[in-house]
């Protein structure tokens, strides 16, 4: 009689259990009444930028009245989005949430996800994990950053790089004054970038200047103007170690040029031609007087006031 009994027990719990998975399966093949959903990852509200607001972009399989709410981490409601809205099949809708709650004030940071109601299904669907929007205020820091070298010439596919290291993954910018001269294409805690001393696409002038590395998250917020870490650069195209030379008639002298070119012109009085050698040897003229030395390469030059006094 026990195994009578042992038996009935053991066939009434396949029987419960085979019907158990038919049932997982049917509910498996009936399709979710909402698809489509295409929902912002992160964002700032506070940025004033292109993502400054989350978007939830959502089709029905058939046309109903919802209402959208958007759900904390605890699952409490925070914000309602869209109340008895009427939403045709098959037409894809966005509903924009500026990161308020109910009351007017701005979420916390942290992590939400959408929950949809539909009136006429009769149905409420939170949007799965993969779907959860990023509120995210907070500006990145920029912890370091410096160059490799202080006095650049540009040009000859020459760079200065810029190493960076940053309190979260950003992408770095590089500002010369107020105007951004590069974007990382890449969002990492740390990294380097090349600057070929352009801006807009041409060369800068020669001179002092003050580049700054500010970074720029996913969410859209930007390092502010004082947090930013500065580093000066000198653009030299070609140099004179000498800017007054006095040297009497005839005499030679020298002069030490400084360029990354591998080849320069120069031009004293009525003479002239091209030299390579970072020390240029040359003779004074022999009538006594005040002359120019002219030392260029690519448009750029150098100058130096020759004083040729009598023998």
């Amino acid at each position: 009689m026990q195994r009578v009994l042992t038996t009935v027990t053991l066939l009434g719990l396949l029987v419960a259990t085979a019907a158990a998975f038919a049932i997982t399966e049917h509910l498996k093949q009936i399709r979710s009444p909402v698809y489509g959903a295409i929902v912002s990852k992160i964002f700032s509200p506070v940025c004033h930028c292109g993502t400054n607001k989350a978007s939830i972009r959502v089709r029905l399989r058939h046309a109903d009245r919802v209402t959208l709410t958007i759900q904390d981490a605890a699952g409490h409601t925070v914000a309602t989005i869209a109340r008895g809205f009427r939403l045709p099949a098959r037409a894809p809708h966005t509903f924009p949430w500026d990161g308020r709650t109910d009351a007017g004030a701005l979420a916390p940071d942290g992590t939400y996800r959408p929950e949809i109601h539909l009136a006429n299904a009769r149905r409420t669907i939170l949007f799965p994990l993969v779907d959860r929007i990023v509120l995210d205020t907070k500006e990145p820091k920029v912890l370091s950053a410096s160059g490799t070298r202080h006095v650049f010439s540009p040009g000859g596919h020459r760079t200065i790089v810029i190493r960076y290291a940053f309190s979260e993954r950003a992408h770095p910018i590089v500002y010369l004054g107020h105007h951004r001269i590069i974007v990382g294409r890449h969002s990492r805690p740390q990294g380097a970038l090349k600057w070929a001393g352009t801006r807009d696409g041409k060369p800068v002038g020669p001179g002092t200047y003050v580049l700054s590395v500010g970074a720029l998250d996913e969410a859209g917020n930007a390092t502010p103007i004082k947090a930013r870490k500065t580093m000066t650069v000198t653009v030299r195209y070609i140099d004179l170690n000498r800017r007054r030379i006095d040297v009497p008639a005839g005499a030679r002298f020298r002069v030490g040029v400084a360029t990354r070119s591998p080849r320069y012109t120069w031009r004293l009085g009525r003479s002239h031609a091209a030299a390579h050698r970072r020390v240029l040897r040359l003779r004074a003229p022999t009538k006594p007087g005040t002359y120019r030395l002219v030392v260029a390469e690519h448009g750029h030059s150098a100058v130096a006031v020759v004083k040729v006094r009598p023998k």
